[in-house]
């Protein structure tokens, strides 16, 4: 049993910031970042709107910053993947999936969130095999072919320009007419000339036996349907939080799976804390998160030092 004052759970912007803070107020801190810490901006080519950068920094840099950040004040980071969280009051007994137990006064529930996928014929069997959810870790594998993207939002613009540097054809598909994107990163699109987009429409089915080959198109306002040729298929239609694993743990969630939490970012049981996308639906930003963190951090120290 490894003893702390404080265990943050994921090392993305969140987890990250709340250890900054923690550390600064001299609470012994360890971050249990799973197999890949550092959530969703890994997989984030330029990011051009995190305060503080003049020009756009790649995801990994920024990540690879703040455990160094981390790190230099103090900080454990792990590669352990928290799956069991017990107790009602302090101590709080953490389980990993390797069976490593923890003990700590406070935690810090900052485990991000993941992929949400189109739920069609064709793509669960063909995940990895053409269907992926992160352009930056598979578009290296569809150099020269043409690939499709599907959503609306910034990480599906981003994955396109990413793309599009590599591959001769990218078709982005999304239901609407109107973007989730910023403005800059939509013009961006419209400008590159081997981006083409496919609005009103949706993925009815993904193409392919053991590699995709394309997939079936419905435009929601004619009904009419169409076969598009493609290589890979990225999906980016939004996240779900990754809180699987705290059913039966005592601390509440909302019906989509977010940890509910105060203005201190307090959950239902004292003593445990959360921060960042597992917490929110709206704002999925970096600087969000990393805000977040910064109170979680900030109010999880306190909450330390009352307590031992």
């Amino acid at each position: 049993m490894t003893q702390t004052d404080l265990l943050i759970i994921g090392a993305g912007p969140a987890g990250c910031s709340a250890a900054v803070y923690a550390a600064r107020s001299g609470v012994k801190t360890v971050i249990a970042g799973g197999a890949m810490p550092g959530g969703q901006l890994l997989q984030t080519n330029d990011i051009e709107n995190y305060a503080g950068f003049i020009n756009p920094v790649p995801g990994y840099e920024l990540m690879d910053n703040m455990h160094k950040q981390c790190k230099r004040l103090g900080v454990e980071i792990t590669s352990d993947e928290i799956i069991k969280l017990e107790g009602d009051k302090p101590p709080f007994t953490l389980t990993a999936a390797g069976g490593k137990q923890y003990q700590a006064l406070a935690v810090i529930i900052a485990a991000g969130a993941g992929a949400r996928w189109l739920g069609v014929k064709g793509e669960e069997n063909l995940k990895g095999h053409g269907v992926s959810a992160c352009a930056t870790c598979d578009g290296f594998f569809f150099k020269g072919k043409e690939v499709m993207v599907v959503g609306g939002g910034n990480t599906a613009f981003e994955d396109a320009l990413f793309l599009s540097q590599i591959c001769p054809k990218v078709t982005l598909v999304h239901r609407r007419e109107g973007f989730r994107a910023d403005a800059v990163t939509v013009e961006k699109v419209k400008n590159t000339p081997n981006i083409s987009m496919m609005l009103n429409c949706v993925v009815e089915e993904v193409l392919g036996e053991q590699t995709v080959t394309g997939a079936v198109l419905r435009n929601v306002v004619s009904q009419e349907t169409a076969q598009v040729p493609c290589a890979g298929i990225f999906v980016a239609v939004g996240a779900v939080p990754q809180t699987a694993w705290l059913q039966g743990s005592g601390v509440e969630l909302d019906p989509s799976g977010l940890v509910k939490v105060d203005a201190h970012q307090r959950t239902n049981i004292d003593g445990i804390f959360a921060a960042g996308d597992c917490t929110e639906s709206e704002f999925r930003q970096a600087v969000v998160a990393a805000g977040s963190g910064a109170k979680a951090g900030i109010c999880a120290a306190s909450f330390v030092n009352l307590h031992r």
